[in-house]
């Protein structure tokens, strides 16, 4: 025996208390097996051992050895087993042992642990159970906390929530959700779905969700979600499990049947209120002010303190507490005078019974009688808020039926019926909310009650007690009722009868409870499990994770799959009963084929067939087999009877040959055999289908045999029905793996749906195949064959199976789209091409509607919980509730049931009078979704809802009213129209229903007239017609005459005309006019149709005509808002609006070779005695609009008319056009129908349509001054048509348009007499318009101001103006009062005199703006006022328009907008113009324009030199221009100071015509170039100053003609820069840049104003010299350099360096433009620039600035390789460089710069532009250096391009030789150009002239340029950058700053010349004579300078050049120099070579 053998039986001697605590862990475990297996044996849970043991387990489960430890459990495990609830003393120590010591340990070792705790709780220690748990999930350590979640998931599944309370393990759940292990949240998560289970989501959700993260919500909500089933206990305790033993001995020996599990197979009813925690409320509400704000005397102060009470009482469960006082309080604030409050405090009542329960009793029954009396108020909210409280205190369980007894009696016999009746509706709620056996006792206390209220006189009441009565009689049967019910009458009893047999329905539903709960039962068969069986259990479901999304769900262990099958079938079913749903399930395991073996098959049909036909179809020969099958076909179509071997002959085909047959012909007679069979035989079973089903459809994927194959399938519908088949094809199609199976399998059914319909196809299925399989196919075959059946269902169905595929891809989407247009909806029309045999398929089994889509039940998902949330007190929460209706609709694709859906429209309906609009606007949206989505069934379902809806129209708000319109044309969609009309027509005489809503109800219903079927319902709208006519309203007047003539037309005239019969008194008088009218005009249709032909194109009638078969709309075409209601017009449908395109087009084609205008038949005098004096605008009449479009009909072209006639304001805009385009060409014609023209644009005038409105505006600008060169005057008649509107609609609220009708209005003056429009403009200060007032007020002032006070006549207009001072407006006083002063200007103090009796204030005010005026005045020099009135008056008169008209002249035309001068015309003006008194010669014109008396005279001169100018530009060859340029200078002269006084007489009041007249003369001077260089630099010094003044003159804007001035004197300065000459045009601006004096301003201003307007002129000096510097490139050749840089120089020099530097920092523009003057010459002649400073004294000490800068710019453009080549300009620079000395550096330097100079040479012959310049500095290099081998550098250039070159350079030989110079070509620096390779528009030279940079010049544009900043640092001057000039654009800035690029050429080794000097007095002499030579001598010849060029390279050879030592090269120059500059020159060149250094500047 070894050592631990005997220690083991040593210790078994020993007490259990020690062997468990024996330090040898060997022992511990035999102790332990040993306990095991005696409490095993123990049987009897009282046996004492078991005491004895339970104190032993807290340390044995804690034992520290593992294997100890599980023996432990075990013991532990067999221990609990055989005790029983005795032992739950032990279970604490005992479960925290087990917690700390077992749940980290082995897997074995947890699981048992678990099994322990399970048995804890089957011990009914659940409480010590969860007490230990909420410590296990607290453990630090992850591990331990995951078992004891699923401990508690195991404990709840298998006991339930009534053992295990959900409430303890809820709390315990956001805890585990915020664990930072995921597996710990896992299990959490399925801890929550099984909850879900046993006491519902919606539970869960609202205690739970609560208290969580969002993130964390989100993935609960989505698993929550799919929660589907109710779970039943498995595991019963200790307890229960006794019971069951003894029931099951009482069944043995009584020997009954089974025992009903109904009640403990029934789903466990879970109350939420029991599992929230009580809240107390009343502390919190001492803390509020509620005490003290119910006693405030304002109303709303007591709703908020209330409103506090039913916020706190919103707690799902309240502390109980005293709540006496409160309820006392609160029956005060019921009754309380202020309905908030009293509502308020009723739902306060509410919320306390809801959340206090039985302990509310009291108070509820306190309150009762108050609540009962509330009812009899008006408002709907009050009834709502009360009847919801009393049906919460009732299901509260606060009072009972027996406790209000005496209540009710007293409230039934109230005076007021609502009272009575709501009271009854209520006890009617409360019986159905009654169990049966407390109804028995009380039907004999309440019979009497309702029995005594059937006798009551109101007709509600009687209906709520026969509700009453029906509820009673359905729960406690009529049995006892039958005494108390002999007394009624037999109507009473009938009709009591019939409520309790309709209501009988719902007497189904105990049996559906009854059919659902038998059904629970099936799924979860028997009560209880073995310990056996929990073991399994265990080891089956443990995790709690197992139950989220991706695991199987559980299902209990004993349910079947076919109850599984079955209750998914349930679920699905789309309305059939579950019998039905059970058959079909039944029938689909009957249909499944048994297998047979071929021997068996050969057996039974042996007796058929003959041997050998079975032994060749067994053959291996194809022939046999094929010879077999041939004559098996004969045998079976030569049987009589098939049906009873139909299927043994489908199994041998099926076998033999079988379906791998590979022979074609073969399988073509297998597959027509069984098509034979089925076809012929009666009975063709489905099995029989299924036999061969799958063959056949593999077969008709085979070209070879589909055509037998598809027949055969059709044949299997005609047997046994399409949708059979079709549900076999889709398991078979989706999964073959050919997809070709797939495809045709689908091509065929679209087939089999044409053939057989859709009535026996389940559709549902059909589109979920297309779907998911079909859609998403990857094969293009598949695809479209799938597009190609849903369309065809699409043509059965319609528009409504686009719900079910709305989420496919786009690409799908409109594939599905055009495959639609192709298949239109047909509907029931279409019939079945085939039929089926079988009787039992003839039912529909689509399960939808007369459409046949399916539609879904919703009723499960309109859960109690959601309707009630409907009527929640939080608004977001019925927001939420009405959300999740649409979006159910949504889910069930827009296709419902109407099952279910009573409550849901109750609940709507209530939801249409919420205090929230946002949410009635939901409501009424989502009632017009509810209808479309249940089709024809809303109608019985809505109950009524419809009135309701059409009430909300009464709201104001235009959304509220849109939002009713659409939710009717969604019913008007599926109802009828006739059904709707009722209502309607209640709604539209109610008195309650708003204007505006009763306006868009008529609208609406005139749009749906033409919709009903029975015209006879339709006349029940003639009285609400009648009333609308009587209306307040204008706008619901006109929709109600809008809607008759649509009556008349759909109904019949003769029909409405006695319907309005049976109206009296004023609805007959209003209605009748207006039929007779309507007869009136048919008669005159009819006559007019018969009378005329081929008028179909004109409107020849004012109604419109029957709409199109496809129903396209009638729309009446009204002239806008207020336009032609008569007018009407028939809408197309969009799909014929092309074609109405089309047709609109052909018709203006036709006509319009035909004159715009028809004025045959046209009397104007006519049309103005017809049309009434005074032409209403605001509201027309029905006969002026008819008259107008009457009129423009007949004198205006048709395609016009119809513009201007059209609703839409695109074609109304299109017809102003046409006309605009016309007034050049039919202005007289135009004159005959002004009238008809103004009337039109009245109506324009009266609508909302801004474009429209500014159209118009134009057009009658552009026609008033038309009409105004024609001389034509406005008649009486026409202005006061178009005056009134004008002068109303002036206030317009958008400025542009007010600011277009201030310019029509002064045009106007020129067509009608001022003084008359004085009178309309007064007349319009009454108007009602703020904004229209002070226009005329202004327009008033101004008329004044320039026509004098007399333009007022005898009217009192300054008396009107001075009583606007007291107006409230600011802007309105200040216009009044600027008008005001505009008449002291004039009148002076005589003034008062008009003004009348005025206030105190008034006159201070008035005085006040006089004292202004008159320092106004003195400052601007105008003198006093009152002085000047008679000599402003003779200038306006004499001087002014009156006088040019009164002369016989017309006046100057406006100015252009695109070139900004006078119009074309206006030459031929001043021709035709020249009066025969004028000036004959043009000298004597010059001398008229001098030294004129008068301004006339002045006129008349220049008339003539404007002739003279003409005539010369006519004729150039002439030697008229140099005649005429002699005077130039003169003439510019005179006209300078011409322009002075003309515009300073403008500026007096003047007329502006003398300063058009200087300027257009000025203008056609500067237009030819030769007069523009004859006007010298002083004289355009004056000209451009003046002209620049003028432009900045703050006063010529408001001058007559004020801004066309301003473009004339823009574009005069354009025409001056472009053609005067371009030197003095520099040097005239580079003075300007100067300072101007204070002097030349018009006034005297302060020093800050002048400096202002001296920084503008110089900003617009700065415009001009960017303008030159632009196109200085091309015309620097124009430019005398020398003198443009001693003007520079000057310019520097009067600055001096320090104001240079100061004026640099300051960032100075004039400074910055010199600079960028200079930088661009320097930029451009490169180093030769230095040959042009003749003129500046270069000598000077210190040295001129412009030296310096000339040098700096010279460095910085060399620098970045910009500087342009010199070399035809004076010495090269790179020889300079040279000369300097012979050093290294400067060698290379010379390198360089001869790679450059080459380059560039090269680069200008290949442009050519530059190719004679380039030809020449290469032949002056090759003269220079003779060593140089040119063509040796050119191998790679083409030899076209060697040719050339070489051609050129011996035609230069020849020219040099006969001694000419090329002086007519520029030899020096040619323009830039680009190379060849890279030419475009960008790079090209710009041109002299540049048009469009001359027409974007003005005071609003900003052109941009390139100047160069500089920084100036010390004595440093550093160029920077070339940037803008501080403009605003900046779009030339890279034209300017573009450099060319040079193609640099590689060059070899270069040796310089080793004594060259350059820079000598020689070689400037030298430079010198080739200057004058040059000057002197012709072009080179023999050479295109502009000739084409052919292509050549670039690239140059290695060149060598070796200079000669004492030759320099040196270029011509086209100018000369004087003595005086060559002198400095020679004096500077000495100082270089002596060595002299330069000074420094």
């Amino acid at each position: 025996m070894s050592e631990d053998e005997k220690i083991l039986k040593e210790a078994k001697k020993l007490p259990w208390e020690e062997r468990l605590a024996h330090k040898n862990w060997k022992v511990r475990n035999d102790a332990n097996i040993d306990l095991a297996s005696l409490c095993d044996s123990i049987l009897d849970p009282k046996d004492p051992r078991l005491k004895e043991f339970g104190p032993l387990f807290k340390k044995a489960v804690a034992d520290s050895n593992a294997p100890a430890q599980e023996k432990a459990l075990d013991a532990l495990i067999a221990f609990l087993r055989a005790a029983d609830a005795d032992v739950s003393r032990y279970a604490k120590e005992i479960c925290d042992s087990v917690v700390a010591k077992c749940l980290t340990g082995r897997p074995k070792t947890i699981e048992k642990a678990q099994a322990i705790f399970l048995l804890w709780v089957e011990l009914e220690a659940t409480e010590v159970f969860l007490d230990v748990m909420d410590k296990a999930i607290k453990n630090k350590v992850a591990k331990a906390v995951v078992p004891a979640v699923d401990v508690m998931y195991q404990a709840v599944s298998q006991f339930g929530t009534k053992v295990v309370p959900a409430k303890r393990v809820l709390k315990m759940l956001p805890e585990l959700f915020e664990h930072q292990d995921q597996n710990v949240r896992a299990a959490a998560k399925g801890l929550t779905v099984e909850l879900c289970r046993w006491i519902g989501k919606d539970t869960v959700k609202s205690l739970l969700f609560e208290k969580m993260r969002d993130a964390m919500k989100k993935e609960l909500e989505s698993e929550v979600d799919n929660v589907s089933g109710v779970s039943k206990p498995i595991r019963k305790i200790r307890s229960e499990q006794a019971k069951e033993y003894e029931q099951e001995a009482v069944v043995e020996v009584t020997g009954s049947g089974g025992g009903d599990d109904g009640a403990s197979s029934a789903p466990q009813e879970i109350d939420e209120y029991e599992l929230v925690d009580p809240v107390d409320i009343l502390t919190p509400l001492g803390k509020t002010s509620f005490w003290e704000g119910v006693k405030a005397s304002k109303w709303s102060e007591r709703r908020d303190a209330v409103a506090e009470l039913t916020k706190l009482a919103l707690a799902k469960r309240i502390a109980v507490g005293d709540f006496s006082e409160v309820c006392r309080t609160l029956k005060k604030l019921i009754v309380d005078i202020n309905i908030a409050v009293a509502v308020e405090a009723v739902q306060a009542a509410g919320n306390l019974a809801r959340g206090l329960r039985k302990d509310f009793g009291a108070s509820s029954r306190l309150l009762l009688p108050v609540l009962l009396e509330k009812l009899k108020e008006r408002k709907q909210t009050v009834i709502d808020a009360v009847t919801q409280s009393l049906q919460v205190m009732h299901k509260s369980g606060c009072i009972s039926l027996a406790d209000v007894i005496e209540d009710v009696k007293v409230a039934t016999k109230n005076k007021v019926p609502s009272v009575r009746s709501l009271c009854l509706n209520w006890v009617t709620y409360c019986i159905e909310t009654t169990s049966k056996a407390n109804l028995v006792k009380l039907h004999k206390d309440y019979i009497p009650i309702l029995i005594e209220c059937l006798n009551d006189g109101t007709p509600e009441v009687r209906d709520a007690a026969f509700s009453a009565l029906a509820a009673f009689a359905k729960l406690v049967g009529m049995k006892p009722l039958e005494r108390s019910l002999e007394k009624l009458d037999e109507v009473r009893k009938k009709k009591l009868t019939e409520l309790i047999g309709a209501s009988g329905g719902s007497n189904l539903a105990p049996a559906a409870l009854v059919s659902v709960s038998s059904n629970r039962t099936i799924l979860a068969n028997g009560s209880g499990a073995s310990t056996d069986e929990i073991g399994e259990l265990g080891s089956v479901k443990r995790s709690a994770a197992s139950l989220l999304s991706g695991k199987k769900p559980f299902q209990p262990l004993n349910a079947k799959k076919v109850g599984s099958s079955k209750s998914t079938a349930i679920k699905k079913s789309d309305g059939a009963l579950h019998s039905k749903s059970l058959s079909e399930s039944d029938a689909m395991e009957d249909i499944e084929p048994s297998e047979m073996s071929l021997e068996e098959i050969e057996a039974r049909v042996g007796s058929l067939i003959q041997p050998d036909v079975l032994a060749n179809l067994k053959s291996a020969i194809w022939k046999e087999r094929l010879e077999a099958m041939i004559s098996l076909k004969e045998t079976v179509e030569g049987l009589t009877e098939l049906d009873a071997h139909a299927e043994i002959f489908v199994r041998l085909l099926s076998t033999l040959p079988g379906w791998n047959e590979k022979n074609v012909q073969v399988q073509q007679k297998v597959i027509e055999v069984i098509a034979h069979i089925a076809q012929t035989s009666r009975k063709f079973s489905k099995r029989c289908v299924v036999l061969c089903l799958s063959g056949v459809a593999e077969r008709a994927s085979d070209i070879k045999t589909r055509a037998q194959a598809t027949k055969c399938l059709t044949a299997f519908c005609e047997a046994v029905g399409p949708n059979f088949v079709f549900e076999r094809l889709y398991k078979i199609m989706k999964e073959h793996k050919n997809p070709k199976v797939l495809s045709e399998g689908v091509s065929w059914m679209v087939t089999a749906v044409e053939d057989f319909g859709l009535s026996t196809v389940k559709l549902k299925d059909m589109i979920d195949f297309c779907k998911d399989v079909g859609l998403q196919s990857s094969a293009p075959a598949t695809r479209n064959a799938t597009i190609k059946l849903i369309g065809v269902l699409h043509k059965y169905v319609g528009p409504a199976i686009k719900n079910f595929l709305s989420d496919v891809k786009p690409a799908l989407q409109s594939a599905l789209d055009a495959e639609y247009e192709k298949n239109p909806y047909e509907g029931p029309a279409l019939a079945p091409k085939r039929a089926i045999r079988g009787a039992d398929n003839a039912a529909s089994l689509s399960g939808g509607g007369i459409d046949g889509l399916p539609r879904e039940d919703i009723s499960g998902k309109l859960t109690p919980t959601l309707i009630k949330n409907l009527g929640s007190p939080e608004w977001k929460v019925r927001q939420e509730s009405l959300e999740a209706i649409n979006i159910i609709l949504e889910e069930a694709n827009k296709r419902i049931q109407a099952s279910g859906t009573g409550e849901l429209f109750a609940a709507l309906k209530g939801r249409l009078y919420d205090s929230n609009k946002n949410l009635v606007m939901i409501t009424l949206s989502t009632l017009g979704n509810l209808a479309v989505a249940m089709g024809l069934a809303v109608e019985k379902s809505s109950k009524g809802i419809l009135v309701d809806v059409l009430k909300c129209l009464s709201d104001n708000k235009k959304l509220m009213r849109e939002a009713v319109i659409k939710s009717l044309d969604s019913w008007a969609e599926v109802v009828q129209v006739d059904k709707m009309l009722p209502p309607i027509a209640c709604a539209l005489v109610d008195p309650k229903l708003s204007a505006d809503g009763r306006k868009d109800l008529f609208d609406w219903t005139t749009k749906q007239i033409s919709k009903a079927s029975d015209m006879s319902d339709l006349l029940q709208l003639v009285k609400p017609i009648a009333v609308g006519l009587q209306d307040k309203s204008m706008e619901v007047r006109k929709a109600a005459e809008a809607a008759l003539p649509e009556l008349c037309r759909v109904s019949g005239l003769d029909s409405v005309n006695k319907a309005a019969r049976e109206l009296q008194g004023s609805a007959l008088a209003a209605i009748q006019p207006i039929l007779d009218r309507q007869k009136l005009s048919d008669n005159t249709d009819e006559a007019g149709s018969s009378s005329s032909k081929g008028a179909s194109g004109k409107i020849g009638s004012t109604r419109s005509t029957k709409p199109a078969a496809n129903g396209g709309e009638r729309v009446t075409s009204r002239l806008g808002q207020s336009g032609i209601r008569g007018a009407m017009a028939v809408k197309p449908s969009s799909g014929k609006i092309s074609k109405q395109a089309l047709t609109d087009a052909s018709q203006d084609a036709a006509v319009q070779g035909q004159a715009l205008f028809n004025l045959k038949e046209s009397n104007k005098e006519e049309r103005e005695r017809s049309v009434p004096r005074k032409f209403k605008f605001e509201e027309p009449r029905l006969e002026q609009t008819q008259e107008l479009e009457c009129d423009l009909t007949k004198y205006f072209r048709e395609d016009l008319h119809r513009r201007l006639l059209s609703q839409d304001f695109k074609k109304q805009v299109d017809g102003l056009e046409l006309l605009q385009k016309a007034i050049p060409f039919y202005i007289k014609d135009m004159t005959e129908v002004v009238d008809i023209l103004l009337r039109w644009s009245v109506l324009r005038f009266c609508e909302s349509n801004t474009t429209c409105l500014l159209k118009v505006l134009d057009f009658l600008s552009e026609l008033v001054e038309a009409l105004r060169n024609e001389g034509y005057t406005l008649t009486e008649f026409e202005a006061n048509i178009f005056f009134p509107c004008l002068v109303e609609k002036s206030g317009h609220n958008i400025e542009k348009v007010r600011e277009k009708m201030r310019e029509l209005t002064k045009l106007m003056c020129c067509i009608y007499p001022t003084s008359k429009i004085f009178v309309y403009i007064l007349e319009g200060l009454r108007s009602k318009n703020n904004r229209t007032r002070i226009e005329c007020v202004e327009h008033i002032g101004f008329l004044i101001d320039r026509y004098g006070v007399e333009i007022a006549g005898p009217t009192k207009a300054l008396q009107s103006i001075a009583s606007l001072t007291t107006e409230r407006d600011g802007e309105l006083r200040k216009a009044a009062l600027q008008a005001l002063a505009n008449a002291y200007k004039i009148l002076g103090e005589g003034v008062w005199r008009y003004v009348g009796k005025l206030s105190d204030a008034q006159k201070s005010m008035i005085d006040d703006k006089f004292k202004w005026k008159a320092r106004e005045m003195d400052k601007r020099r105008e003198g006093r006022p009152g002085e000047t009135r008679v000599s402003a008056k003779r200038s306006i008169r004499d001087i002014g328009l009156d006088a040019a008209e009164q002369s016989g002249e017309i006046t100057s035309r406006p100015l252009s907008s695109n070139t900004g001068h006078f119009d074309s015309s206006s030459d031929s003006m001043f021709v035709n113009a020249i009066s025969p008194m004028g000036p004959s010669e043009w000298t004597e014109a010059l001398d008229i324009i001098e030294h004129g008396p008068t301004t006339e005279q002045v006129v008349e001169g220049m008339k003539l030199i404007c002739h003279e100018l003409s005539q010369a530009v006519a004729d150039p060859e002439s030697t008229a221009v140099n005649d005429l340029a002699k005077d130039a200078n003169r003439l510019v002269l005179i006209l300078t100071t011409k322009v002075t006084n003309t515009f300073n007489l403008g500026l007096a009041g003047a007329s502006s015509r003398s300063c058009k007249y200087v300027l257009n003369t000025l203008m056609q001077t500067f237009q030819m170039k030769k007069l523009a260089h004859g006007v010298r630099e002083g004289t355009l010094h004056g000209l451009i100053s003046e002209l620049l003044l003028w432009l900045l003159d703050e006063r010529v804007p408001v001058m007559d003609d004020g801004s066309q001035l301003l473009k004339a004197l823009n574009v005069l300065m354009l025409k001056i820069l472009e053609n005067a000459d371009r030197t003095s045009a520099f040097v005239v601006l580079i003075r300007l840049l100067r300072p101007v004096s204070n002097l030349r301003w018009p006034a005297a201003m302060t020093e800050e104003a002048a400096a202002t307007r001296g920084q503008k002129f110089s900003d617009l000096v700065v415009k001009c010299l960017i303008k030159l510097t632009k196109v200085l490139g091309s015309t620097i050749f124009e430019v005398d350099l020398d003198r443009l840089l001693q003007s520079i120089h000057e310019y520097l020099q009067e600055l001096g360096m320090e104001e240079i530097r100061r004026r640099a920092g300051a960032d100075d523009k004039p400074l910055r433009m010199v600079k960028t003057v200079l930088h661009e010459l320097v930029k451009l002649r490169g180093t030769g620039i230095k040959g042009h400073l003749s003129m500046v004294p270069i000598d000077m000490d210190p040295q001129p600035i412009i030296l310096a800068y000339i040098d700096l710019n010279l460095q910085t453009l060399a620098a970045a390789r910009m500087l342009t080549p010199a070399g035809s300009t004076g010495q090269p620079h790179w020889l300079v460089s040279a000369s300097n000395g012979p050093s290294q550096p400067s060698m290379h330097s010379a390198e360089a710069q001869l790679k450059q100079e080459l380059a560039a040479v090269f680069k200008k012959i290949g442009d050519k532009q530059t190719c004679t310049i380039g030809l020449y500095e290469l032949y002056r290099i090759t003269q220079l250096y003779p060593q140089v081998d040119i063509f040796s550098q050119l191998q790679n250039a083409s030899e076209a391009f060697r040719t050339y070159i070489r051609n050129g350079l011996a035609q230069m030989e020849k020219n040099a030789a006969a001694g000419r110079a090329p002086g007519s070509i520029p030899l020096s620096t040619p323009p830039p150009a680009s190379p060849p390779s890279r030419t475009s528009p960008k790079t090209a030279p710009l041109s002299p002239i540049d048009n469009s940079r001359i027409q974007s010049f003005g005071l609003d544009n900003n052109p941009s340029s390139l100047s160069s900043s500089w920084e100036e640092s010390g004595d440093s001057v550093t160029c920077i950058t070339s940037e803008s000039v501080d403009l605003k654009k900046n779009s030339n800035v890279k034209a300017m700053a573009d450099q060319y690029e040079t193609t640099e050429a590689v060059i070899g080794e270069v040796r310089p010349p080793s004594n060259a000097a350059a820079g000598t007095l020689d070689a400037i002499r030298e430079r010198m004579k080739n200057i004058q030579a040059a000057a002197a001598g012709n072009s080179i010849s023999g050479i295109p300078a502009n000739g084409p060029l052919p292509k050549f390279s670039t690239s140059i050879g290695s060149l060598t050049v070796e200079a000669r030592n004492s030759e320099t090269i040196t270029s011509s120059q086209v100018l000369s120099m004087d003595d005086n500059a060559l002198s400095g020159l020679q004096a500077r060149m000495e100082r270089l070579k002596n060595g002299a250094l330069e000074p420094s500047a």
